[in-house]
């Protein structure tokens, strides 16, 4: 088939189904430069012709695009630099699966972006001047490097330049390159994501960010690799980008068929359901049953809900697991990533230079630019976001994680680059104690090395202890034992074709660790109601959370009594009750589902939110670090500091003095020590040697 007949081809189909879109773009250019063409119409069309632009897209695209031009418009305008999307690619090609036989081909390949450098002009026509004969020579520049006159057109002239590149008299479009990444949802059992470099230009340039999913659709080339010996003969692959297709930013990505819809329907039925989910949430950790009830109710999520002003309220709900080392924490957050439909797990100690946000980076994709990088919060976007080691992340992290967590947004200000990207994702956190094993009679916040205010955003907080209990060490020791057996009987009978294990006897023993309800039924099960169930709180549950919420205040309501609980646990108290109506696929929120609420939250503040000195709920061992009693006995600690430097010279108080006149108050000597040092890391106490102290 001849180009000719390719361009008459193309003039009869874009006539007969895309005349709207040709009349709107004459209308709208040169602002819109391309219109859309869908390939299942050129498929219908003329077989034949789709299979050649699959097969040979560097001589059908340029025709097709020609044909455009060609068209005769009710309008007086020449469509000359209008561009041909071609979308709905069928046959995708996954980017592992990429292979030699797939260059210069036409493809789609499904993915995230991982990066994205700056917009920049890319020069397509250079004009340069002869500086001897005043000729101007024109020079394409289709490939990736600078391609400069070998010498003048002019006749009469043919010198080799000099020459000057007339910027003026140059055409240049926009040109951006990104990295495409495989979904962390596509990956199969702990394999590494590979990704792709894309070009994208002119109205392809700057329309997507990092942690969009997409379907690029482009020409696969290659470049040649060039090492310090010289060319390689290994070549990288990159995607010219055609078109790029939006994908869902729901649970979309699990197909559920009629069949499935009737299991998952038949299945929240069950008067057992919550147990079955929670008994097929890590079934080879032994026990947690409370822990695993609040993993259940983070995977389902609350509903986010979108403000008439413009604000907007999180419906994820973010978890943090603080506890002694060997206790499962790190099993439990790889457990929940392999279950959520997106998931993604990060460690706080090994985070990349993105880290767990973003961050702009200069690399080789950028060739030495500015690039904008997605970190693992963007990658989980609409997912479970695990992050392990949370104690040791860096103080850049942390303060990120504050936006990241309450408003769901991460905003990039660095190097030129400013970025608003989306992080709607439930943060599960591990965090391990300072000094190894977690001290009961101490504040969280100082024994896990992360600021008051961060932790306060955790909608619920689980302390894991390590305690010698002879009934459960013998419950965990044989249900370990057990694992690992059924794990033996499978690994004989699999591997070794002389074993006497029948089948039957691999699957009696694998009942011990063997989910409830079968890990892609459930991951299906809260995709479905993630994407089809939004609960409204009947007014029953509703006057059950205002009741809790109360009673924990009026506790407050003494002038020396501490804050027992504010308006960000009621908000919390509201998700939970809206993400266990979900689990049974139920719209309506009832007081049972409040109830399960507010008794798993009141465990988790009679954990982590009580005074250590007096025993009482006091909001504020979370919020700032400090309780109630700690910061009277630190009004008393500053009082006896102030009376005792007043009789010294210098103002300098002795710490002998200070110690003898504060145990008089009922202040022991290792509780003043413990409140001095916290004193002088707020900057409220200088210490001019190591026998005296000096209030600032």
């Amino acid at each position: 088939m001849t180009e000719e007949k390719w361009e008459n081809k193309f003039r009869d189909f874009l006539k007969r189904y895309c005349w709207h879109d040709i009349l709107k773009l004459a209308n709208e250019y040169p602002e819109l430069r391309s219109i859309e063409v869908n390939f299942t119409d050129l498929e219908q069309f003329d077989r034949e012709l789709s299979e050649e632009l699959l097969q040979t897209p560097d001589e059908v695209i340029p025709s097709a695009e020609e044909a455009l031009k060609q068209i005769e418009l009710p309008v007086e305008k020449q469509l000359h630099d209008a561009h041909i999307q071609f979308t709905s690619i069928p046959n995708k090609v996954t980017i592992r699966d990429l292979r030699s036989n797939h260059l210069l081909k036409f493809i789609a390949v499904e993915g995230m972006i991982r990066k994205a450098t700056e917009v920049r002009p890319k020069i397509t026509n250079a004009a340069f001047y002869c500086m001897r004969c005043e000729t101007v020579n024109y020079v394409p520049q289709s490939g990736p490097k600078f391609v400069e006159p070998g010498e003048c057109e002019e006749e009469s002239c043919g010198k080799r330049g000099p020459f000057k590149l007339l910027i003026d008299k140059s055409n240049f479009i926009d040109a951006q390159k990104l990295q495409v990444q495989e979904s962390p949802e596509s990956l199969k059992g702990g394999s590494q994501p590979q990704s792709i470099d894309v070009d994208a230009e002119d109205e392809l340039a700057g329309i997507v960010k990092p942690g969009d999913r997409v379907v690029v659709n482009g020409i696969l080339r290659s470049h040649q690799r060039t090492t310090r010996e010289g060319k390689s003969t290994f070549y990288d692959l990159v995607l010219h980008c055609n078109s790029i297709e939006y994908l869902d930013q729901e649970f979309d990505e699990l197909d559920i068929s009629p069949e499935e819809e009737d299991e998952i329907i038949e299945l929240s039925n069950d008067p057992q359901i919550y147990n079955k989910i929670i008994k097929s949430i890590a079934p080879s950790i032994y026990g947690y049953e409370n822990i695993k009830e609040a993993l259940t109710l983070q995977l389902f999520s609350g509903v986010p809900k979108s403000l008439p002003d413009g604000g907007r309220v999180r419906g994820d709900i973010h978890l943090l697991l603080v506890g002694d080392p060997g206790i499962a924490k790190s099993q439990l957050l790889r457990y929940m990533v392999k279950l959520s439909p997106r998931g993604v797990f990060a460690s706080g100690k090994s985070a990349s230079s993105s880290g767990l946000t973003a961050a702009a980076v200069k690399d080789d994709l950028g060739d030495g630019r500015w690039t904008l990088e997605a970190g693992a919060l963007v990658m989980a976007d609409m997912g479970v976001a695990a992050v392990d080691e949370m104690d040791k992340m860096s103080r850049e992290d942390k303060s990120a994680l504050h936006e990241a967590m309450e408003q769901q947004t991460i905003s990039v200000a660095k190097a030129g680059i400013l970025a608003t990207l989306k992080s709607r994702c439930a943060l599960l956190g591990a965090a391990n104690p300072k000094y190894g094993r977690f001290d009961r009679y101490e504040g969280l916040a100082e024994q896990i090395n992360m600021p008051p205010a961060l932790i306060s955003r955790f909608d619920l907080i689980f302390i894991l202890l390590d305690v010698p209990d002879s009934k459960m060490d013998a419950n965990i020791a044989n249900h370990i034992l057990k694992s690992h057996y059924a794990g033996e009987l499978y690994e004989q009978w699999d591997k070794l074709s002389t074993s006497t294990i029948t089948q039957e006897k691999v699957a009696s023993h694998q009942k011990v660790i063997l989910p409830e309800i079968e890990t892609e039924l459930l991951r299906k099960y809260v995709a479905y109601a993630r994407r089809m169930v939004y609960p409204i709180m009947e007014e029953e549950a509703r006057q059950h959370l205002v009741n809790f919420y109360l009673d924990l205040r009026k506790m407050g309501e003494n002038k020396d009594s501490p804050v027992p609980v504010t308006a960000r646990q009621l908000e919390a108290l509201v998700r939970l009750a809206e993400s266990s109506a979900r689990i049974r696929l139920s719209n309506t929120v009832t007081l049972e589902d409040a109830k399960r609420t507010t008794k798993i939250s009141l465990a988790c503040m009679k954990q982590v939110g009580v005074d250590p000195d007096t025993g009482a709920l006091d909001v504020d061992v979370i919020a700032s670090g400090t309780s109630k009693s700690q910061r009277d006995k630190i009004h008393i600690l500053q009082d006896i500091i102030k009376h005792v430097s007043q009789k010294h010279a210098g103002g300098k108080a002795p710490l002998d003095e200070v110690y003898e006149e504060a145990s008089s108050e009922n202040i022991d000597r290792e509780h003043a020590e413990d409140l001095i040092q916290k004193m002088k890391r707020t900057g409220d106490l200088l210490a001019p040697d190591k026998k005296h102290i000096r209030l600032v």
